[in-house]
C-alpha cells in the first residue's frame, strides 16, 4: 500500500508542474537549477508557498590501499523535496508541510565501505547499503507564540535538528552528520538518513536558548525489508526519545555559535555483550561550533571549526564513545567566494566488552581532508581525501586510504 501511495505521489508532482507550465519563467530558477525554471511551473509553484528542490549527489570512491581490499565503487543518490507554506496555500498561517523522498542507486551490486574499507564510521554519507527510494521525512508542523514554540508530528528523522553543526556538513563521511557511536543505536538504529519513523517533536526557542525534545517510534522502517516505504508500529519497538537544549546567540555578522547538550533513551533494553542481559539503551552529548576567523566585510566567509563528543552504553556497543573535530574555510582562495574547504578527525572507542570478545584494536581514527568547489550555481565538484587507521578496530586490516570526488547538482 505504502509503495503505491509513492507512485502516486511521484505521479502527483509531474501532474502540478506539467498544469504549471504555462506560467511566466522566473530567472531565478534558470540561474540556479540545471533544468531550469520549468516553463515557469517554478515560479507559480513558490508564489503558491510551494518550493520543490530536486538535488543529486554521485560519489566516486576509491580505496587506494589496505582495508579489505582495493578497489572502486560509484555511489549516488537523488532526491525530491517539497516544502509548503500552508498560510499561503491554505489559509493556515503558522503552518508548514514538508516531504522528502530519496532514491539510491548506483554500487553496481556492492557496498563500498563494506567490500573495500571496513570502516565502522563509514566512508560516504550516501551509501546506505540498500539500491531502494522510499520517503523518509513527511510532517505537519505548526509554530505558536510568535513562533517561539513548535510542534511536529509526522514521518520525521533526528538528524535533521539534534546532534547537528553546520560547520561539519561539508564533509562526506557519515559521523560529521549522525555521530558513530550514536548511529548504530536501537533494533534498526534511530530514526537518520535514509529511514524516517513516525515521532512528534517540541522545541522552544527564546532569548538565544532553545529547547527542543523528541518522541519517535523505537524501530523504524521495517528491519526484515530495506526496500520502500515502511511505518509499522509492532509490539515490543518501544520509543525513542531525545531531548537537546541548546545556546545560539544572534549575531549581526552572521557569525556561527552554537553550543548544546542532548540525552537520548530507548525504553525497549539492549542486550549486554557479554552476558546477554538487558540492560538500559541511552547516551548523551555535546557539541560546539563557532567563527573562529571573519574576512572583513565578507559575511559568511572565513573560518570556523566544530567539536562534537558523544557516549552510549559500554556494555551494549562497539564504540562506548566518539569524538569529532574540524576545521571549515569558505572562501579560502580570492574569487572563489562560494568554495568550502576543511579537515576533520573523528574517533570511536572501542568499549571493554567488545575488545575482550574480539581482540581488537582499541579505537578506529579517520581523518578526512575535502574542498567544496562551487563550479555553477547548480553544480558543485568535492575531491576528498580520506585516511582510516585501524578500520573496524579490527587487527587484520591495515590503515586504509580512500579518494574521491562527489559531484553535486540542483536540479
Amino acid at each position: 500500500m505504502v509503495k503505491r501511495l509513492e507512485w502516486f505521489a511521484c505521479a502527483g508532482l509531474m501532474m502540478a508542474n506539467l498544469a504549471l507550465a504555462g506560467a511566466e519563467e522566473a530567472a531565478d530558477w534558470s540561474k540556479q537549477t540545471l533544468t531550469g525554471a520549468w516553463g515557469g511551473a517554478r515560479a507559480s509553484l513558490d508564489g503558491k508557498g510551494v518550493t520543490v528542490d530536486i538535488t543529486h549527489k554521485s560519489d566516486m570512491l576509491s580505496n587506494r590501499s589496505g582495508g579489505i581490499q582495493t578497489g572502486s565503487v560509484w555511489l549516488a543518490n537523488t532526491e525530491a523535496a517539497i516544502n509548503m507554506d500552508l498560510g499561503k496555500l491554505a489559509g493556515w498561517d503558522g503552518a508548514t508541510a514538508f516531504v522528502q523522498y530519496h532514491i539510491q542507486h548506483g554500487k553496481q551490486g556492492k557496498d563500498f565501505n563494506g567490500s573495500y574499507v571496513g570502516s565502522f564510521a563509514g566512508v560516504s554519507n550516501i551509501e546506505t547499503g540498500t539500491e531502494t527510494g522510499k520517503f523518509w521525512q513527511a510532517w505537519l508542523q505548526k509554530s505558536l507564540a510568535d513562533d517561539a514554540f513548535s510542534i511536529l508530528a509526522g514521518l520525521y528523522t533526528i538528524d535533521s535538528e539534534f546532534y547537528v553543526t553546520d560547520t561539519s556538513g561539508l564533509f562526506l563521511q557519515p559521523p560529521y552528520g549522525m555521530s558513530a557511536e550514536m548511529a548504530p543505536t536501537g533494533q534498526n538504529g534511530p530514526p537518520i538518513f535514509p529511514t524516517g519513523a513516525l515521532a512528534l517533536r517540541l522545541k522552544y526557542a527564546a532569548h538565544d536558548f532553545y529547547l527542543q525534545g523528541a518522541v519517535a517510534d523505537g524501530v523504524p522502517g521495517d528491519p526484515n525489508d530495506p526496500h520502500g516505504t515502511h511505518i509499522q508500529l509492532n509490539k515490543g519497538d518501544g520509543t525513542l526519545s531525545v531531548v537537546e537544549l541548546g545556546y545560539t546567540p544572534a549575531d549581526e555578522d552572521k557569525s556561527i555559535s552554537k553550543t548544546a547538550l542532548g540525552v537520548w533513551n530507548y525504553t525497549a533494553q539492549a542486550v549486554d555483550l557479554v552476558t546477554g542481559e538487558p540492560r538500559p539503551d541511552r547516551g548523551f552529548y555535546v557539541l560546539a561550533e563557532r567563527t573562529l576567523m571573519s574576512e572583513q566585510g565578507q559575511t559568511g566567509q572565513g573560518l570556523s571549526g566544530f567539536v562534537r563528543y558523544g557516549v552510549a552504553n559500554k556494555d551494549v556497543y562497539q564504540a562506548d564513545w566518539s569524538g569529532s573535530i574540524g576545521l571549515h574555510y569558505q572562501g579560502l582562495f580570492d574569487g572563489r567566494d562560494d568554495d568550502e574547504a576543511g579537515i576533520a578527525v573523528t574517533t570511536s572507542h572501542a568499549s571493554e566488552k567488545y575488545r575482550l570478545l574480539n581482540a581488537s584494536d582499541p579505537s578506529e581514527t579517520v581523518i578526512e581532508i575535502s574542498y567544496r568547489a562551487q563550479m555553477l550555481p547548480w553544480m558543485a565538484v568535492q575531491p576528498s581525501l580520506q585516511r582510516i587507521i585501524n578500520p573496524n578496530m579490527d587487527p587484520a586490516l591495515s590503515d586504509a586510504t580512500v579518494a574521491g570526488v562527489r559531484l553535486e547538482l540542483a536540479l
